[in-house]
């Protein structure tokens, strides 16, 4: 898919993945529209506006969505946004804090699905391009999907519906043109990483098979493009993460 005068959606695009991937589409002649809950303190970067938003906002988002389209036409969606905390089914303090795990899935998965949706009506108004294609969502999910360690039920738990919401997506979709993919990646150098020491992160890329490092978030956006300008690529999980299967902690 071609992307110069187009314009973009991403959600979480204040910092790591989501800057990355908003920094990308820029580059390549995109109008981006990143929105995240804080953008006070977000990169300035030429043919990114960013927009306070909360992807469980249905109001909120549809906002995004329109403003993106103005600039448009709207063809693209990253949804990046997302939160980590971790805690045990069965912790010292007592079970598994329910309003906490549903606050993970409402973030991860339900955001990333209202955007998706409110997005997918915009896109599937578009003129058609070469195969009736009409626009492109890339959805983040995470290896905790497939390996969710201690402490990551709630995380595993939403990243696990976002690849399970993947290829039902795709075929809702294809009538208008619209493919749908998912990327889930390792261990990435995020802002979730920066309170950790350095001998923490060197721990974590030592599991690592190969590359023995830390992923980075420009790979990140690389496969995002790739993903967005491979038209044949629909309803696929991809992992990005060196080989690495997650111990149990």
């Amino acid at each position: 898919m071609l992307l110069d005068n187009t314009s973009a959606i991403v959600t979480g695009g204040a910092s790591g993945l989501g800057s990355a991937t908003a920094r990308a589409l820029a580059a390549r002649g995109v109008r981006v529209v990143a929105v995240d809950l804080e953008v006070g303190q977000a990169p300035e970067i030429d043919g990114v506006a960013y927009v306070q938003t909360d992807v469980t906002e249905p109001a909120q988002v549809q906002a995004a969505v329109d403003r993106a389209a103005e600039a448009g036409p709207l063809r693209t969606v990253v949804n990046c946004a997302g939160i980590a905390p971790s805690m045990r089914i069965l912790g010292k303090k007592g079970p598994h804090d329910l309003d906490a795990y549903a606050t993970v899935v409402k973030v991860n998965l339900i955001g990333s699905f209202n955007v998706l949706t409110l997005a997918a009506e915009k896109i599937a108004a578009n003129e058609p391009l070469d195969d009736g294609q009409r626009g492109v969502v890339v959805n983040t999910a995470s290896i905790a999907a497939y390996d969710g360690q201690v402490g990551q039920a709630a995380y595993a738990s939403s990243k696990g519906g976002i690849v399970g919401l993947t290829l039902p997506a795709a075929r809702d979709l294809a009538q208008y043109g619209i493919r749908v993919n998912t990327i889930a990646p390792g261990i990435v150098e995020t802002p979730m990483l920066a309170t950790v020491s350095e001998e923490f992160r060197a721990g974590l890329a030592a599991g690592v098979p190969f590359p023995q490092r830390l992923g980075r978030p420009d790979e990140f956006a690389q496969l995002a493009l790739a993903i967005i300008e491979h038209d044949y690529l629909n309803g696929e999980v991809i992992r990005m993460d060196g080989a690495l299967r997650m111990a149990p902690r």
